[in-house]
């Protein structure tokens, strides 16, 4: 069972992924879809009590479900790296925070490890489900690898545009 964390520590993880047909539908609670599941069954889903998250695969392009980031029961978008050699998802999660305007939670799923939380976070996330070998303390002290940036991302800007100009706090 991966470890969820985000840059304070270790979250219990209240989502439970659900797959294929629509009659699985629970009345309430946190249901995690993968984007062929939510595309098939949108509609019943929608009558879900609960709050609802979507799973992105590395191939699929976020501009599909742009429109279902403003429903109030989308709270979650997740996105899965298969592998530590896959790095689509760090290009969905830019896609989502900039151009889509997503500012619910971003959660990282799948082949994650210590190295990348903090390009991670740079490009979006904010949750990190880990993958079952890494250490929990251990990934949390990669969120202060590095003191400072020099280019641009999400969390913040670059170097050279702060230059002269008081650095804001990021929490």
């Amino acid at each position: 069972m991966p470890k969820l964390i985000d840059r304070k520590g270790p979250r219990a993880d209240r989502w439970i992924r659900y797959e294929g047909d629509a009659q699985a539908i629970p009345r309430g609670g946190s249901a995690l879809l993968p984007l062929d599941t939510w595309r098939e069954y949108r509609d019943n889903w929608l009558s879900h009590a609960g709050e609802i998250g979507l799973l992105l695969g590395p191939g699929d392009d976020p501009a599909t479900i742009a429109a279902d980031l403003a429903l109030p029961q989308v709270k979650l978008v997740a996105v899965l790296f298969p592998s530590l050699t896959d790095g689509r998802g760090y290009s969905i999660a830019r896609l989502l925070r900039e151009r889509y305007g997503w500012q619910g939670e971003l959660r990282a799923v799948g082949d994650v490890l210590r190295d990348q939380l903090f390009l991670l976070t740079r490009c979006g996330f904010d949750t990190f489900a880990l993958r079952d070998d890494q250490d929990v303390d251990e990934a949390l002290t990669a969120f202060s690898d590095f003191s400072e940036v020099y280019q641009a991302a999400f969390d913040r800007r670059g170097l050279f545009e702060r230059r002269g100009q008081p650095e804001a706090v990021v929490a």
